[in-house]
């Protein structure tokens, strides 16, 4: 049984950096931006152990990804995530500007099928993360003193601003997310970015940092903040494999967890085997919540960064 770890790069050839390297002050706006992104599909996708999804040890409830894949899925979005901030920073919310997202959001999902052979590592990622890198580039300021809480709220609406707009090029699609949408009367990860993130303000980044100053190592800190989200979250994903069965299996067993005391206790990490057991046994992968979790790790990014080496302040 592996630890709870975020992994290091190893023979693989694509190293983990640590979230502010000294030579990102070099690197332009844009690209510093694509690369926190980058950085944070990485560390989801490496973060181990996580319940039925991709990690370490294997392809969860996949039989098409496995950590190799989403690495160079992640890999190949970078240029995506440049592509998105350039188009906005100096941009406003507007249709114009969704429209352009959307065309380079295609475009990068084309790339990421092309790195994966055909599989989808980071779809709802393009989406989420997407509209998060367009955020911050427009309300990009130098260095500041306002809370952590307030900067990512910024960012969060900016983003939902731009998802209002609609994409007057977008093919009328019935994808699984439409349909488990029309069916189980669930917003998605549109009502998710429309409404502003929530589960990535006021879930996953208070538990993060709580699971911090608790003086939880980080894997540990980062399982809390998956399992805060998974909790409270409609997962499409899960509803397309599992239905009602499988999102009552993830929410209850991931507040089990979180009940317990966390994946740092004994309790919690019994817990943690139980509820993943119980998605192994439904087929059900919680990538909806990974997705927000990478949304997390982007944001935590960008704050610690915004925030030059000060204590956080998580209050609002």
């Amino acid at each position: 049984m592996l630890p709870f770890t975020v992994l290091a790069e190893g023979s693989a050839g694509l190293a983990r950096r640590a979230p502010y390297a000294g030579d990102s002050e070099a690197l332009c706006f844009e690209a510093q931006l694509a690369r926190f992104a980058r950085d944070a599909l990485i560390e989801e996708a490496r973060l181990t152990p996580k319940p039925a999804l991709v990690d370490a040890r294997g392809s969860g409830a996949h039989n098409d990804l496995d950590l190799a894949t989403m690495l160079r899925s992640a890999h190949a979005l970078e240029p995506t995530f440049e592509a998105l901030a350039r188009a906005s920073r100096g941009a406003a919310p507007g249709t114009a500007l969704r429209t352009d997202l959307a065309r380079i959001g295609r475009a990068g999902e084309a790339a990421m099928m092309r790195a994966t052979q055909g599989s989808n590592a980071h779809r709802g990622a393009i989406w989420i993360v997407g509209l998060l890198v367009a955020g911050a580039a427009i309300v990009h300021t130098p260095q500041g003193s306002d809370s952590a809480w307030a900067h990512a709220a910024y960012i969060c609406e900016t983003a939902a601003q731009i998802a209002r707009y609609d994409d007057l090029l977008a093919q009328p699609v019935q994808s699984n997310g439409e349909r488990v949408r029309q069916r189980y009367n669930v917003g998605g990860a549109r009502s998710e970015a429309q409404e502003g993130f929530p589960h990535v303000v006021r879930t996953g980044l208070p538990a993060l940092h709580a699971a911090r100053a608790q003086g939880r190592d980080e894997a540990h800190a980062r399982v809390d903040a998956l399992l805060a989200i998974m909790a409270s979250l409609d997962d499409t994903c899960v509803l397309h494999r599992a239905g009602l069965a499988g999102r009552e299996a993830a929410q209850a067993g991931a507040q089990r967890v979180r009940d317990a005391g966390g994946v740092a206790t004994q309790a919690g990490r019994a817990a943690f085997d139980a509820l993943e057991r119980a998605l192994l046994a439904l087929n059900a992968s919680p990538g909806g919540a990974a997705d927000l979790l990478a949304a997390t790790l982007f944001i935590d990014k960008l704050v610690q960064h915004r925030m030059g080496g000060r204590t956080v302040s998580w209050n609002n």
